[in-house]
């Protein structure tokens, strides 16, 4: 019961790391862009930072999920904070990429579809979280379903990428820039279609539960 218990700790330790390693990535990617020219050696090693951050905080949820399930301490808390700490990662990684994508000379279609994307995708998690929330109450099982993973999956690496390419925005010569920001924007859009996919998959499934709480038909 005690390595249990451990166990526990451990996993719900891993799934709350996800928001001081966000953060620490928001300050360093603020301080490479505002404190040092863009093509400065300090830029570099302050972006170097921040991206081991932000990588951090993805693999944190690559393992928290897979040691709940292997140590057998899968938990409500663990259900409700990992899809919490994601919503952490969303809401600072994305916005503050529109930012950076808002410094560089060039990128402002790329930034509005960054923009368009970070919206959305916060929306869609507070319309799920409205849901779940309603479905809860209502005695549903409110675990994540396989299209938000595959979402989340996706959406970490795809944020590192862009990220990766903002930065190195200075560095690279045009031949480089336009291919890396059409698979920037391409990886995007597929990523705004997938959100709208999942948003529709968590409102049928959990549509019985919002019309009940109405006190529609059920």
């Amino acid at each position: 019961m005690e390595k249990k218990r451990k166990h526990a700790i451990a996993v719900n330790a891993i799934t709350f790391s996800r928001v001081p390693m966000i953060l620490l990535y928001l300050v360093f990617a603020v301080l490479q862009v505002c404190c040092f020219r863009p093509d400065s050696a300090g830029a570099f090693a302050f972006a170097w930072i921040a991206g081991l951050f932000m990588f951090g905080a993805g693999i944190s949820d690559f393992f928290d999920g897979r040691l709940a399930r292997k140590w057998g301490v899968v938990s409500d808390l663990g259900k409700l904070a990992d899809p919490l700490m994601d919503k952490v990662f969303f809401i600072t990684a994305f916005p503050s990429l529109v930012w950076i994508a808002g410094t560089r000379p060039g990128e402002e279609a790329h930034a509005v579809l960054l923009l368009f994307f970070a919206v959305f995708c916060i929306l869609r998690d507070q319309w799920v979280t409205f849901m779940r929330t309603l479905a809860a109450a209502d005695g549903k099982e409110i675990s994540a379903q396989w299209i938000g993973k595959v979402r989340t999956a996706l959406s970490f690496p795809a944020a590192g990428f862009v990220y990766a390419y903002e930065t190195m925005f200075p560095f690279l010569p045009d031949s480089f820039r336009g291919p890396w920001r059409g698979a920037c924007m391409a990886a995007e859009a597929f990523l705004l279609v997938l959100n709208f996919y999942s948003a529709w998959v968590y409102t049928v499934r959990y549509w019985p539960s919002v019309r009940k709480a109405a006190g529609g038909r059920h």
